[in-house]
């Protein structure tokens, strides 16, 4: 008969043990509440741990409310933060047996064993083995003293879910639903270098399930790194959510060739960076169609734009300069066409961020919402008379979408708002203001309205 720590050796010897996949975790969920995003609190957890780690750490942060909720009646006084973060990882996990990804019981165990082994919570291992050990006794009238806590039952500061249940009172509980799900792996094949269809029979060859979406993407049945994808490397496929795979179609529709002796289309891809958008645009185009120039404020993500457009084979003028300072950058000549995706709360990927909704303050909309208010007013005045400005954001926040469109419109008479998707909510498919259905699939939160320049009258 071989006794715990034999047991605990043995598991150790198969893989990263869970007790420190559950430290580096709450590691992480620590660094996330002291406002930084998850992305750094991820990329510091060692490669060898890291996708474990993620895995686990996107779990906590989808029921973070849940688990406070529980620490709350678990304890009179909240831990210290490095406890805290350890006790509610825990509690998030193990919540509910039917989603825990370890049996409960385990999760405890180990999370006891994390606690012990770090010098950081030595001192309170005694506390979080307390707080565990009643929580399995308790758990359903735990978990029922909960339910009454909106936070709680949502997984959503209550800002949050107020401002949901104001701008789409039909289908806020649908969208926080949809927020702690796992969001799918979706592609968007790169028609200069072959069709749909063959790229998902290649991607049947390789044996990977995928169904059509959107006007040329394929959703993966399951997500695979992209190393596994096939011709990755050579450009084939991008990674992109079906929502954002509407951006460039809506921009440059009735653009191309409408005047064959006029030249390339001037287009402007105004906030550009990771460069999914701006190769979409030339990918859409095709060779010397449009003169494209990608524009992103921070050099270091304009780099990644660089890379996106070397994988494809695709060329751009990449500029990194401030767009709502035109008179740093601009040559003076009207752009045809400008696609605005305005910095915004993203609180339409959260499916894909989890960390975000527990970044966010609710007067960050606010703020936003004038920064996106100051780029439409710095980018009107470049496009051209008949040309067109595509305004996007990835939220699903009203003040960052129709209430700002509505805004611009007021101000600025010789706008003329076009048919456009509005608000898409996470998963929806919904279309708003005329325009038709196109099988989106499973999607992102996004809002999309085309305006068009008219003559002053």
């Amino acid at each position: 008969m071989t006794d715990s720590s034999d047991s605990l050796h043995a598991s150790e010897a198969l893989g990263p043990p869970l007790w420190r996949q559950l430290q580096l975790t709450a590691v992480a969920l620590a660094a996330i509440r002291g406002g930084v995003s998850g992305t750094v609190a991820f990329d510091a957890v060692p490669p060898a741990l890291r996708p474990g780690v993620q895995a686990l750490g996107f779990q906590v942060l989808r029921w973070l409310g849940r688990a406070e909720a529980l620490r709350r009646q678990l304890a009179k006084r909240t831990p210290p933060p490095a406890a805290d973060a350890l006790l509610c990882t825990a509690l998030a996990l193990a919540w509910d047996a039917t989603q825990a990804p370890y049996e409960p019981f385990t999760l405890v165990d180990q999370t006891v064993e994390a606690a012990k082994r770090n010098p950081g919570t030595r001192a309170q291992a005694s506390f979080v083995n307390a707080c565990l050990r009643r929580f399995l006794r308790e758990r359903e009238e735990l978990v029922a003293a909960t339910d009454r806590e909106p936070v709680a039952q949502w997984n959503h500061p209550r800002w949050w879910i107020e401002r949901l249940r104001r701008d789409h009172p039909r289908d806020w509980q649908r969208v926080l639903a949809a927020d702690n799900t796992q969001a799918p792996m979706t592609l968007r094949v790169n028609t200069r270098q072959g069709d749909r269809p063959s790229y998902q029979a290649a991607l049947v060859t390789a044996g990977l399930q995928a169904v059509p979406v959107a006007a040329a993407g394929l959703q993966l049945l399951r997500a695979r790194p992209v190393q596994e994808l096939p011709g990755f490397a050579e450009g084939h496929c991008s990674v992109q959510d079906a929502a954002a795979q509407l951006a460039a179609p809506l921009l440059l529709d009735g653009l191309l060739g409408a005047a064959p002796d006029a030249g390339p289309v001037r287009v402007l891809d105004a906030c550009a960076a990771p460069g999914g958008k701006t190769a979409h645009l030339l990918e859409l185009a095709g060779p010397d169609a449009i003169e494209l120039t990608a524009l992103e404020v921070d050099a270091a993500r304009s780099r990644r734009i660089d890379d996106t457009l070397a994988r494809l084979g695709l060329r751009a003028k990449v500029v990194v300069a401030d767009a709502g300072r035109p008179k740093d950058w601009w040559d003076g000549h009207a752009f045809d066409a400008v696609l605005l995706d305005a910095p915004c709360t993203a609180s339409g990927i959260v499916r894909r961020h989890p960390d975000v909704r527990w970044l966010r303050r609710e007067s960050d909309t606010e703020q936003l919402a004038l920064l996106q208010a100051m780029l439409l007013a710095a980018l009107w005045p470049l496009v051209r008379e008949g040309g067109r400005l595509l305004y996007c954001t990835c939220s699903v926040f009203r003040e960052e979408g129709a209430h700002q469109i509505d805004a611009f419109l007021a101000h600025n008479t010789d706008a003329r708002l076009l048919p456009s998707p509005g608000h898409l909510l996470p998963q929806s498919g919904g279309i708003a203001r005329g325009v038709p259905d196109n099988a989106l699939g499973d999607h992102d939160g996004f809002f999309y309205a085309l305006l068009e320049k008219q003559p002053l009258r």
